[in-house]
C-alpha cells in the first residue's frame, strides 16, 4: 500500500507485494550475473565441466555403438531397438536410482568410492546421456545406409567401415546430435541430486541449486542460475541452427560445383 499524488491530491494505491519481491529478485540476480559473483560463478562453471565430461564418455561409446547398429544386421535385432528406444523414455530419477545402487556401498561398484562426487555424477549424466545419442546415431546411419549401402558393399566395404564411412558423410547432422545430447545432460535435475547429493561446493550444480535456493527462499540467486541456464540453452539452440544453415549451404554448392563439373 503506497500513496500516490494527482490532481485532486493524495490518494491510496495497492503494491502488490509478488511484483516488489519479483522486481528486486531480477534486479539482484542481473547484478549476480553481470558482477560475476563467484558462488554463481562456481556453481556454473562446475554443471558445464560435469556436462562436458559425461557427454564426452557417452558420445565416444554412443557414436560407436549407434553408427554400428545402423549398418548391422543381426538376430534379434528388432529386440535392441526396441530396448533402445524405450530407453530414451526412462525418468531421470530411475536412472539416478540405478546409478545410486551400483555406486553405494553395499553395490558391486561400491569399493570405488565415487558416491556424492564429482566422478558419480558425470556417470549418471552419462548413462542419461548414452541412449540418447546412440539412438539418433543410429537413425541418421541407417539412413544413410539406405542412400549409400548397396554402392559402399558393392566395393567390398563390411559393416565396420560402412559405419565408419557414413559416419563421418553424416558429421554435420551428428553434431548436432552432439549439442542435443549436451542440452539434455546439462539440464537434467533428477540423478545428479540423488548420486551427488547436493553439497555446497563439491556437488551443487544450476539444476540442484535452482531447486535448493528456490525452496530456502534465495530467489535472487535462483533466478540468476536460471538466467544462466536459459542463456545455455539458447547458445546450443543458436548453435544448432547455424550448423543446419551451414550444412544446408554447403550441400548446395557441392550441387552447383557438381552440375558446374558435369556441363
Amino acid at each position: 500500500m503506497g500513496r500516490r499524488c494527482g490532481l485532486s491530491g493524495w490518494s491510496l494505491v495497492y503494491d502488490p507485494p509478488f511484483m516488489s519481491t519479483l522486481t528486486q529478485s531480477a534486479s539482484t540476480a542481473l547484478q549476480l550475473v553481470v558482477s560475476l559473483d563467484p558462488q554463481l560463478m562456481g556453481i556454473v562453471a562446475r554443471s558445464l565441466a560435469v556436462s562436458a565430461c559425461a557427454c564426452a564418455l557417452a558420445c565416444s561409446l554412443g557414436l560407436a555403438l549407434g553408427a554400428w547398429l545402423g549398418v548391422a544386421q543381426f538376430a534379434g535385432r528388432g529386440a535392441v531397438l526396441t530396448l533402445l528406444n524405450t530407453s530414451l523414455a526412462i525418468p531421470s530419477v530411475v536412472v539416478g536410482l540405478l546409478v545410486y545402487l551400483l555406486l553405494s556401498r553395499s553395490g558391486p561398484l561400491g569399493y570405488l568410492g565415487w558416491l556424492f562426487s564429482f566422478k558419480a555424477m558425470v556417470v549418471a549424466q552419462a548413462v542419461l546421456v548414452l541412449p540418447i545419442v546412440t539412438a539418433l546415431t543410429r537413425q541418421t546411419v541407417q539412413d544413410a545406409e539406405q542412400l549409400h549401402g548397396e554402392q559402399l558393399r558393392s566395393l567390398g566395404a563390411g559393416a565396420a567401415l560402412r559405419a565408419c564411412l557414413l559416419a563421418w558423410d553424416e558429421r554435420h547432422a551428428l553434431l548436432v546430435v552432439l549439442i542435443a545430447a549436451f542440452g539434455r545432460a546439462i539440464s537434467e535435475v533428477g540423478a545428479v541430486m540423488i548420486v551427488g547429493g547436493n553439497i555446497d561446493g563439491f556437488t551443487r550444480v544450476m539444476t540442484t541449486a535452482i531447486a535448493l535456493e528456490t525452496s530456502k527462499g534465495d530467489l535472487p540467486l535462483a533466478l540468476g542460475l536460471g538466467l544462466v541456464l536459459l542463456g545455455v540453452v539458447l547458445a546450443l539452440n543458436l548453435l544448432v541452427a547455424l550448423l543446419r544453415r551451414w550444412r544446408v549451404r554447403a550441400e548446395a554448392a557441392g550441387l552447383a560445383l557438381n552440375r558446374g563439373l558435369a556441363l
